[in-house]
């Protein structure tokens, strides 16, 4: 036999005489990466087994024996002791062929009545059930974070922009809950992408079922799914949660990435808005001054990442026959990395939001400068009988005499307003403050004081009962 061959063909039967080339075994091998799913695989595996000692294809001896043996090979390889092989492929045969070796020939049955293709996208399934139900908790501390900040920052006001241009004066407060209104989509697509992901797909075999009197039902209510798959050439094929949990995992990185912006913008000496703590900050290597935003920075270019890994599995499925193709194994990488990403990222943010300082007195600075109460002004008119494309072509008029005069609103006088309009009074003024504007938005989802410390109470409430509900869970 050439030294270029090798790999041991034993557990795929007689059809093959030869050994798997070297490259062909390294090129193939997914155990590097998929070995993370072994706690799923030996879960569902046992399952798997209990259902063929209730349908009388392994005796209860057979059974015991085992499950005995796969609860071993779990405690070895949580504490290290497994060899992971690259012959073995992948996780599957890696735990089968440890089986073998550990109980003999009988382990050799338990892959009876199962493929590698219903077997792979049940561990999936098992393990994106956990791993959402964590991201879910993480998203939830970082709505924390957000609520404390604006609950802390209460009565701040800055400048609301549209353009990235000064538009009217909000709460800062305000425009921090739009983050955890941003975040309880992400966590409502990660429950809808649950109902999905818990259906059973074990007994679908490699495309057409399988030949064994087995009770999917029964093997479901093992593993806690509510339903399973109904059509076996869909489940051993189906990857759409997988693209519905990389889509979700996008969205999330999106608004991540608008908050990067934002606190980058802000961190920076034209704006000096905010400070970020030390601990999520570098400095440089040349320049003693600096104080780099790299935290943000980074999840602002991570993000691009995880779009590829979304557009990456897109593609792979774009074009495949039913029903397993070997394509499907580059589902795996795509998908456990952007999860990595965007936990990661998301407890980061938790941890950086509970720790970043308002400068509020350069938000106040720049809510003065900018015409930011031009709206109130036309608004004043349209209260009295104005129409308001009418108000609007007049406060336009006085927006540009005061740049010509280098003025801004608040200095004009009254004798100023009334030649733009007889309409204006003494009045006027009193809506001519940051104060008053805000709170003149005293409307569901406005940023009046009121309704954002309404709404603020209203999440605390929330997200404090969201935590009892899931310390009962446990």
């Amino acid at each position: 036999m050439s030294s270029e061959k090798t790999g041991d063909q034993k557990l795929w039967g007689g059809r093959f005489q030869g050994q798997t080339h070297k490259l062909v075994e390294a090129f193939t091998a997914s155990i590097g990466f998929d070995r993370r799913l072994y706690e799923y695989d030996i879960e569902g595996s046992i399952a798997h087994c209990k259902t063929l000692q209730r349908a009388k294809v392994l005796s209860q001896r057979e059974c015991q024996t085992i499950i005995r043996g796969l609860q071993a090979i779990r405690k070895d390889i949580r504490a290290g002791r497994h060899q992971w092989k690259i012959e073995d492929e992948d996780v599957h045969m890696s735990i089968e062929r440890r089986l073998t070796e550990v109980i003999g020939p009988v382990g050799g049955k338990l892959h009876t009545g199962r493929s590698r293709n219903d077997q792979v996208t049940l561990d999936l399934r098992l393990y994106l059930r956990d791993t959402l139900h964590h991201l879910r908790k993480d998203l939830h501390r970082l709505q924390q974070s957000l609520v404390t900040l604006a609950e802390r920052y209460m009565g701040v006001i800055m400048p609301g922009y549209t353009h990235l241009q000064r538009a009217q004066p909000v709460l800062f407060s305000h425009h921090a809950l739009a983050y955890v209104e941003m975040v309880e989509r992400d966590k409502g697509r990660l429950e809808d992408a649950l109902v999905r992901i818990n259906v059973m797909p074990l007994g679908s075999g490699a495309l057409a079922g399988n030949n064994y009197p087995i009770d999917r039902h029964y093997t479901a209510s093992l593993l806690h799914f509510p339903r399973v798959t109904q059509n076996s050439l869909d489940a051993v094929s189906d990857r759409d949660y997988v693209i519905e949990v990389l889509s979700a995992c996008a969205i999330v990185m999106m608004h991540l990435s608008r908050l990067s912006e934002e606190l980058i913008v802000w961190s920076s000496q034209e704006f000096h808005f905010t400070d970020l703590p030390d601990g999520f900050c570098t400095g440089s290597s040349m320049m003693p001054q600096k104080k780099n935003p790299d935290v943000p920075e980074l999840i602002r270019g991570k993000t691009g990442r995880v779009y590829g890994h979304l557009l990456s599995l897109l593609t792979t499925l774009k074009a495949l026959p039913l029903s397993y193709n070997r394509d499907l194994q580059e589902d795996k990488e795509p998908l456990f990395d952007a999860l990595d990403t965007v936990t990661t990222s998301v407890k980061i943010y938790a941890e950086l939001m509970a720790q970043l300082t308002i400068r509020s007195q350069h938000m106040k600075a720049a809510v003065s400068q900018g015409f930011l109460l031009a709206t109130e002004l036309a608004d004043y008119l349209v209260q009295k009988g104005v129409p308001f494309r009418e108000s609007h072509h007049v406060v336009g008029n006085l927006v540009r005499e005061c740049i010509a005069k280098g003025k801004d609103l608040q200095q004009l006088t009254q004798q100023d307003l009334l030649q733009a309009s007889p309409s204006f009074d003494a009045k006027t003024f009193q809506v001519l403050t940051p104060e008053a504007a805000i709170n003149r938005k005293n409307i569901v989802g406005g940023t009046a004081t009121a309704q954002v410390t309404k709404q603020i109470n209203g999440w605390k409430k929330l997200l404090r009962a969201e935590t009892k509900h899931s310390v009962k869970k446990k």
